[in-house]
């Protein structure tokens, strides 16, 4: 049971917010006393959890089920090159506890699903979601809808950042704004995209302050406001959101009653066993035919700056990009009936690039389950993962 009340050592620690005269001591301990959940170990939830853990708040909660990798350690502050290989949970518990350990921090070890994302949310007063992928952000949302928890939202991509506040009194959710997720494969992710480094700091600390204006009830909280900013030019710019009367989840006649099966949702669980079986390939198979010195050609469809950092061994580039111009020389060489294989960073690219062709004529194409990535992992540990 943690103890409200500041202590000597903590009213000095905190002594910086006890002159404002919109925390002083009474805010500070409601600071203490709240519990926050973060969704997500990684560039966001980076320095989200060090920011609210320096200003005192009272529990905070990690889920995460990844391991510290090293192309992590460009953006994702809170781990360092002694954590690689441990448990991204673990290794900001650590940097938690290093920093203020009047902080209480539960591990969530699991991945966030449907069975347990209601059992976990509900021990918190806010939520924060850091998440990258669309499965679990509309997870996140339907479980503090119907918990009736904030949800602070925030998201990055190249030189762009979003945040917004969803689900606080009474206003939009997230459901609100995207009422169905993008088809899959259409929005690359940081992986295969990239993202600047800092970017996830900015946005990350934006949405630890929110955190902190809805414990403190202080400001104008983020709801029904999305803020978009861009690192390039320095430039944050302001979307007005109202509640849709129609949202499934928290319009006026919700048709949602109870978390869905979230990969189904969003076009993932159905397609990825459908295509395996029509026009995919894993790497221990192109190994097999690489082996048997079968007769394809490779293409990798990512782009040269990818190119430069990795690739496997035979292949020959043909970025999407250029795929997607239909114009190019390159294939003019290549038979329709030559048997080819696709890959890029995961396979998103690469099946986009499989259907662009197969609507050229080109009739004998698979692409590569997990791509390149899935390469470096599981067959040739030489070729650098990013």
């Amino acid at each position: 049971m943690i103890n409200n009340k500041l202590t000597k050592q903590e009213l000095s620690r905190y002594s910086r917010h006890l002159v404002l005269p919109e925390v002083r001591i009474k805010g500070q301990e409601k600071i203490k006393q709240s519990k926050v959940l973060i969704v997500g170990a990684g560039g966001l939830g980076s320095p989200v959890a060090l920011y609210l853990a320096a200003a005192g708040i009272g529990t905070i909660g990690i889920v995460d089920f990844d391991k510290v990798e090293e192309n992590n350690l460009q953006r994702q502050i809170i781990h360092s090159t002694k954590d690689l290989g441990t448990k991204k949970t673990e290794s900001a518990k650590n940097s938690i506890n290093n920093l203020n350990p009047n902080v209480k921090v539960n591990l969530h070890n699991v991945k966030l699903d449907s069975k347990n994302a209601l059992e976990i949310i509900k021990k918190y007063d806010v939520v924060i979601d850091g998440s990258d992928n669309f499965p679990t952000r509309y997870l996140v949302n339907d479980a503090c809808v119907l918990l009736n928890k904030p949800d602070v939202y925030g998201s990055i991509f190249k030189f762009e950042g979003h945040v917004s506040v969803f689900n606080f009194d009474n206003g939009p959710c997230y459901r609100c704004l995207f009422p169905n997720p993008p088809p899959k494969g259409t929005i690359p992710n940081c992986a295969e995209a990239g993202v600047l480094g800092v970017l996830p700091g900015i946005i990350g600390t934006i949405q630890a302050t929110e955190a902190l204006k809805i414990i403190l009830s202080k400001g104008e909280v983020l709801s029904g406001r999305f803020l978009v900013y861009d690192a390039l030019n320095i430039a944050f710019r302001e979307l007005k959101l109202g509640k849709n009367k129609n949202c499934p989840i928290c319009g006026e006649s919700p048709r949602i009653k109870e978390l869905i099966d979230y990969e189904q949702f969003c076009q993932m669980k159905e397609e990825e066993e459908k295509s395996l079986e029509e026009d995919e390939i894993n790497v221990q198979q192109m190994k097999k035919m690489i082996d048997n010195h079968e007769d394809f050609l490779l293409i990798d469809v990512r782009e040269e700056p990818e190119w430069d950092i990795c690739k496997i061994k035979g292949a020959k580039l043909i970025p999407l990009s250029q795929i997607m111009n239909r114009n190019i020389d390159i294939l003019e060489d290549i038979e329709k009936d030559k048997n080819i294989v696709l890959y890029c960073h995961t396979g998103a690219r690469s099946s986009e690039a499989l259907q662009i062709l197969r609507d050229e004529g080109f009739k004998n194409l698979k692409n590569l389950v997990g791509g390149i990535d899935a390469w470096a992992n599981e067959i040739d540990q030489e070729v650098t993962i990013y």
